[in-house]
């Protein structure tokens, strides 16, 4: 019996409504991470489960790379897409690349306009400009904890040679002279009155996002947007539900749907549970098997497990795959999958209450079924069944 067969032997029909795939960007600083740089507790697991329910999520920040990166990391966050420097950059993690990221897209401009701009108005102004991957090039150093990734000096004529991805600026009342700079036809996003951000023209985190719901072919209406500054506010504008949290600026809180917890509260924890299905209980069930159970209860068609291992016993994928139309598609992946062994993945789906194919003697082990990629070490699979 072909495996698509087994799949449509155990599988009940579809729910009446299945979970509509969306795409939900999140900020980073405020939002996610506090000013502590500790992560709220529940957050990696609301992630996990989110994404195991097949939803896309998306950091959108205004760190440059380098600083947007070890943040993904600590987040589980090593595949999808995130959006950096206020919507200049956007990259899709992956951890199999020596740099753990993939550019997808850069916008870049002449800096040297705003440059000099800024140093007329302020010449004592910290000016730096992203070297993307690396940290900064700058005309004198940062005070710590200011810039994210190494800092460079050098000529405030290098700092204008090349086209910049951002351009970050941090001077006494610099705050006053935003037209100014944007009188030289750039974006200006200013974080206080002592700093600014200064992108290409029309740049924003919402210009990036909506080129990625496009790529990924996801309704507008299914977009949600989480943040609590002011370079959040277009992006508020660009979601279908857009949620400032708790401690925001009044302006911030107004430009949003609704209001959420502060980061203290775990704000963001609960918009991220309440994207996931009502009716599929994982509180009292371990992460491995919760997130099975999500992404099985959430598939649109028959689903199939399917794992990769690394060079030891140790899984190094493991995804939640579909029947549509008569082709096999990725559902979404299994976070907790990762790392942990066949068996423990049969008795983490037998927690969850989901079926699979079994041996006919002995033991009766789950029936995998050997299925070879033609790169690296084979797959296999498993049908599993709500």
């Amino acid at each position: 019996m072909s495996v698509a067969s087994d799949a449509a032997r155990l599988v009940p029909p579809i729910p009446p409504h299945p979970v509509v795939r969306r795409l939900i960007a999140l900020d980073i600083d405020g939002t996610l991470v506090g000013k502590d740089r500790k992560i709220p507790t529940g957050t990696v697991e609301a992630l996990d489960l989110i994404r195991a329910a097949g939803h896309e999520v998306v950091l959108a920040t205004g760190r440059s790379l380098v600083g947007l990166l070890p943040v993904a990391i600590r987040l589980g966050l090593v595949e999808g897409y995130a959006v950096s420097s206020n919507g200049s950059m956007t990259v899709r993690l992956d951890s199999a690349t020596p740099t753990g990221y993939v550019i997808e897209d850069a916008h870049r401009f002449n800096p040297t306009s705003v440059i000099h701009r800024v140093l007329a108005l302020a010449p004592q102004a910290h000016v730096g400009v992203e070297d993307v991957g690396r940290g900064w090039a700058v005309n004198r150093v940062f005070p710590d904890g200011l810039l994210n990734g190494q800092q460079k000096q050098t000529l405030v004529t290098d700092l204008c040679a090349a086209p910049a991805t951002r351009v970050a600026v941090h001077a006494p009342g610099i705050g006053s002279h935003l037209d100014a700079l944007r009188a030289t036809g750039v974006t200006v996003t200013p974080a206080g009155p002592a700093w600014a951000d200064i992108t290409a023209a029309g740049t924003s985190k919402a210009t990036a996002l909506e080129r990625l719901r496009t790529r990924l072919g996801i309704s507008p209406e299914a977009t949600v947007a989480v943040g609590d500054g002011a370079n959040d506010v277009d992006m508020f504008r660009w979601a279908a539900r857009a949620v400032a949290m708790g401690h925001a600026a009044p302006n911030v809180r107004d430009a949003a749907d609704e209001v959420t917890g502060t980061i203290t509260q775990h704000g963001a924890v609960a918009v991220l549970r309440s994207l996931l299905p009502t009716n599929v209980d994982t509180p009292a069930l371990s992460r491995l098997a919760a997130q099975l159970k999500t992404a099985v209860h959430t598939a649109h068609g028959p689903g199939v497990l399917r794992v990769w291992h690394g060079p030891r016993a140790e899984l190094n994928r493991c995804e939640v795959w579909t029947l549509q139309d008569g082709t096999w598609v990725r559902h979404a992946p299994v976070p907790a999958g990762t790392g942990a062994t066949m068996r423990e993945v049969e008795n983490a789906a037998r927690e969850a209450g989901l079926a699979y194919p079994r041996g006919d003697e002995g033991r009766r082990r789950a029936h995998w079924r050997t299925r070879f990629t033609g790169v690296g070490p084979a797959g296999f699979e498993l049908p599993l069944a709500r």
